[in-house]
């Protein structure tokens, strides 16, 4: 799968952001007297942001009258937290480096706005080495829309076919084939076994670690 660029999700992909947002949602579940929730069980919920945990944790969905006031309390409560547990997966930084020292550029595209997505970054030390950072608001349009993808293609100055992307998410592969990019998906994300699990996404190639996207590229 030879690549000019390797693009990656962020939650649950390239960073390990479950504990901060399960801390949020738990603060937000203390303001309504329920019970703190485990982070593993509530990592299940992460790749889809707020809407994912105010499932999980309220069985609250976007459609009932009190989402957008609770969304909005969950997000200034991670605005506080948002960089206090965030880490890289492991194998994740020697992943980056041998890509850097391949040739290869690499970004992020992800569905969380920029009012979070380039502090974390920068708070992992990975500003001045990323290509490019798209997000959630970087479009009109999120994944599994392309169009998110094809914003950092353009960005990078390369055929979408140059480009890889990486993802924890059905909607990650969805992404990448709407936007004529080849789709790897990690088996160590936070979908699991969602839609079937990741050997049932048809994506080109589905990896165990990070490391193991270095045989493919």
């Amino acid at each position: 799968m030879p690549s000019k660029a390797v693009l990656f999700d962020f939650d649950g992909t390239l960073a390990d952001t479950a504990p901060d947002l399960g801390a949020a949602l738990n603060r937000l579940r203390a303001d309504h007297g329920l019970p703190a929730l485990s982070i593993e069980t509530l990592r299940r919920y992460a790749s889809s942001g707020a809407r994912g945990l105010l499932r999980g944790g309220f069985e609250l969905l976007p459609e009932q009258s009190r989402y957008e006031r609770m969304r909005d309390a969950f997000l200034d409560y991670y605005d506080e937290c948002m960089c206090a547990e965030t880490r890289l997966f492991p194998g994740i930084e020697e992943l980056l480096t041998e890509i850097e020292r391949r040739g290869i550029a690499w970004g992020i595209v992800t569905n969380k706005s920029t009012r979070f997505t380039p502090r974390i970054v920068a708070a992992l030390g990975l500003e001045h080495r990323v290509a490019c950072v798209v997000c959630g608001d970087t479009t009109p349009h999120i994944k599994p829309h392309p169009a998110p993808l094809l914003h950092a293609a353009r960005e990078l100055r390369l055929d979408p076919g140059e480009c890889c992307y990486v993802g924890d998410d059905l909607r990650d592969v969805q992404a990448a084939h709407a936007a004529g990019m080849r789709a790897v998906a990690v088996e160590y994300g936070y979908s699991g076994n969602d839609n079937g699990g990741p050997h049932a996404w048809n994506a080109d190639a589905v990896i165990a670690r990070p490391q193991d996207l270095i045989g493919i590229l």
